[in-house]
């Protein structure tokens, strides 16, 4: 299994990650465990390992938001683990109950690798920043966070995008040193 960085995958590989995410939060609610899945038995673009992230939402809030931002595994196996940890171990809220099985909208997210972005100052990475498509992982130090790009719709200016990742890090939304490192990635999203 290679690590596959390009992106666009077919609408039937999109629509039985979906399924997977929605069995593995079901069988979390029935056997409290994430579904089993074999990435043997599913095609090759799902045993290709990729990172994603799944959130869930209830009534247009979100409920749950977990991922990984490095590949590991098969996509199938990680969007399985995700779902089911997004609605049972987001620390953020408490576990889903029965009742809500049926109110949730799962979103998937499968990242591009992350690469470094250089920059020379704050406002040379402001300026870099692509908004609504770029995810930015920041460091610095034991301080790590990350924005999906779906983050850009309730943050869309370059500047508050970056201060609130500063404060989702445990930073101050001033905070500047020569260890910050910025790492940028995209996402392809489902359902759009």
């Amino acid at each position: 299994m290679s690590i596959e960085p390009k992106k666009n995958l077919s609408e039937n590989g999109w629509k039985t990650l979906l399924e997977v995410a929605r069995a593995s939060i079901r069988n979390g609610l029935e056997k409290g465990r994430a579904l089993p899945v074999e990435a043997a038995d599913y095609n090759a673009e799902l045993q290709a390992i990729r990172a994603s992230f799944v959130t869930l939402n209830k009534r247009g809030r979100l409920r749950g938001c977990i991922g990984h931002l490095e590949a590991m595994k098969p996509l199938i196996e990680d969007v399985a683990e995700n779902a089911y940890s997004a609605a049972f171990r987001d620390p953020r809220f408490p576990p889903l109950s029965p009742h809500e099985y049926d109110e949730l909208d799962i979103h998937l997210s499968v990242l591009t690798p992350a690469v470094p972005l250089p920059f020379e100052s704050e406002t040379d990475l402001i300026q870099q920043l692509r908004p609504g498509i770029d995810g930015l992982i920041l460091v610095d130090g034991m301080a790590r966070g990350t924005f999906l790009p779906s983050v850009w719709e309730s943050l869309p200016k370059a500047e508050d995008f970056l201060r609130h990742l500063k404060r989702k890090a445990g930073l101050s939304e001033n905070h500047w040193s020569e260890t910050l490192e910025i790492h940028r990635y995209e996402t392809e999203v489902f359902p759009d």
